[in-house]
């Protein structure tokens, strides 16, 4: 991990961005983050928009979770943001968006060849991103992970030891053997869903919800559309990740 810049915000939450290799990352860590008092990290998913994109909606997360003491990291995903563009994904969008359109089924090849290779790479690159994060003296543990591409949670919480919770977005498209996989997810989740969500299967987000293996899990689900999520529900998720990565802590109305 090499920093490339580094500020202060006007809240007093320290804002690096990084390159892993190649790969462009923000971490933000709270002001009283220190090697004698180091901090739990969540790891921040974001759709495949770019981090320029994504920017100003991942800060606003940043700055909440920083509030209740945790640093957060992110990556930018393969393909995306400035990173070099992927033709395969870039066609399987393009066909899936073509079939939308057009009013036309949406197969599960589609799904598989828009999703699948892209968590496939997305995966081992937050492993190490997460591996640089908590090489530094101010973060200390334990993990969580929260939204972005529910295919990319699901492979995190299976593969991944070091992630003990997660907060998932319903919503992105999901291949039928991303359904196995959530059967072997056992970490506590939080499952936010958007009712009116247009862009979204609500019987199959049910049904993956219905999947995962975990003994805790909660479905958060509002009324609304994608981008209408309420205060509230962001309230519950921060409540979930005050139990699960402060289990010593006072506990939460």
């Amino acid at each position: 991990m090499r920093f490339t810049s580094e500020q202060r915000l006007d809240d007093g939450v320290l804002e690096r961005e990084f390159l892993l290799g190649d790969i462009p990352g923000i971490l933000w860590t709270p002001e009283a983050a220190s090697a004698c008092d180091p901090v739990p990290l969540i790891l921040l998913g974001h759709p495949t928009l770019g981090l320029g994109r994504m920017y100003p909606r991942l800060l606003d997360r940043a700055r909440y979770s920083a509030a209740q003491g945790f640093a957060t990291a992110t990556v930018e995903l393969p393909g995306c943001g400035v990173r070099p563009a992927l033709p395969a994904l870039d066609e399987a969008r393009a066909d899936l968006r073509r079939a939308m359109q057009a009013g036309g089924p949406v197969t599960d090849g589609m799904i598989d060849a828009l999703v699948l290779p892209l968590v496939d790479q997305a995966v081992p690159e937050w492993q190490s991103a997460l591996d640089a994060c908590l090489a530094l003296p101010e973060i200390g543990g334990p993990v969580a992970y929260s939204g972005g591409v529910i295919s990319i949670g699901i492979r995190l919480a299976v593969v991944e030891p070091r992630i003990v919770a997660a907060g998932l977005f319903a919503g992105s498209l999901v291949p039928r053997v991303m359904f196995d996989e959530a059967r072997r997810v056992t970490i506590p989740l939080h499952v936010l869903l958007q009712w009116d969500d247009e862009g979204n299967d609500r019987q199959a987000s049910l049904d993956l919800f219905d999947a995962f293996g975990s003994e805790e899990k909660s479905l958060n689900a509002n009324m609304g559309g994608h981008t209408g999520v309420p205060q509230h529900a962001g309230e519950a998720a921060a409540q979930f990740f005050t139990r699960h990565l402060k289990p010593s802590g006072p506990s939460v109305p």
